[in-house]
């Protein structure tokens, strides 16, 4: 069966899996032809949750908080998410060390480049007084792909980063960062990123989709074994940009712990789930029906 796949961002180590599963033939052997696709080929011009929920695209990948959100639109999608990439959060909200600001207080009073996700300004207000300040942001808007960016160039304060690889990129870039996990301030966050589809799709395509998703997990998988020739096969797909400012493979070393062992890829807990979506209830981000929602599923991984 032919799959596409929409990514949530230009090619990096999130998503190494995929391109290996890709080029060492695993998606063939488990009889699914899979298109990859990425916000860089049209510069966002349509979501890759909107590719989903559009019909344009079987699976994306996003944060957990893009499940949550189509579920609740005013014409909802039944989105589902069915694994996790990262079994831990390696994002942060970042800002250049010689900002001087060196708490999330700090950042009362500054610019903050959004992704504009739904949750994300709330989240990020959130921080700041979870450390005691008000929360008192300029929120921008910049272009997403340029969102990294304008912190380089002291347009913004701060934006949210991987640590993995804009994080990484400052470090080979000799730039200084200072970095806020928001675990480390009392906000339980999701998983991020997820792959997820939709309800109808996966009850439709059940057999095809456990196939795609037993693939993808050898390909991180072959990552974890083979960090070295995974993010030589990674490379190749990279924006010229990232091939030239990022060290590969240092990322693929970072980020390979964190794709979870054999028995525990893509699996999602359902405490870690509620707890955040319990954290968007009491700060009025969402209702109580959030949690009559069927948002995530294990039943496909093996």
């Amino acid at each position: 069966m032919a799959l596409t796949l929409a990514l949530d961002w230009t090619p990096n180590t999130n998503h190494t899996g995929f391109f290996v599963a890709q080029e060492l033939g695993y998606y063939a052997a488990h009889g699914v032809a899979v298109e990859i696709g990425h916000p860089g080929q049209d510069d966002y011009a349509i979501t890759p949750a909107k590719k989903v929920a559009s019909g344009q695209a079987d699976f994306a990948v996003a944060p957990f908080e893009s499940v949550i959100s189509l579920n609740t639109k005013a014409n909802p999608v039944n989105a589902v998410a069915i694994a996790a990439l990262l079994q831990r959060d390696i994002s942060s909200i970042a800002t250049l060390a010689s900002s001087g600001i060196t708490r999330p207080r700090e950042l009362d009073g500054s610019t903050y480049a959004s992704y504009q996700a739904r949750y994300e300004d709330a989240i990020v207000r959130q921080l700041i007084r979870n450390d005691g300040g008000r929360g008192d942001l300029t929120i921008t808007y910049p272009a997403k792909l340029g969102i990294w960016n304008t912190l380089l160039t002291n347009t913004a304060a701060a934006t949210w980063i991987f640590d993995n690889w804009e994080g990484l990129e400052a470090e080979t870039q000799h730039l200084a960062l200072t970095t806020f996990a928001l675990a480390d301030y009392n906000i339980p966050y999701a998983y991020s990123p997820v792959i997820f589809s939709t309800k109808e799709n996966i009850a439709a395509n059940t057999a095809d989709y456990q196939a795609f998703l037993a693939a993808t997990k050898q390909g991180f998988q072959f990552a974890q074994a083979n960090p070295a020739q995974a993010a030589a096969i990674l490379t190749n797909y990279l924006p010229e940009r990232d091939a030239q400012l990022i060290d590969v493979a240092r990322s693929q070393a970072y980020v390979n712990p964190f794709y979870g062992a054999g028995a525990t890829w893509g699996k999602m807990e359902s405490s870690r789930i509620t707890a955040f979506l319990t954290w968007l209830i009491e700060h009025k981000l969402e209702s109580e029906t959030i949690l009559t929602h069927t948002l995530y599923t294990n039943e496909l991984l093996d």
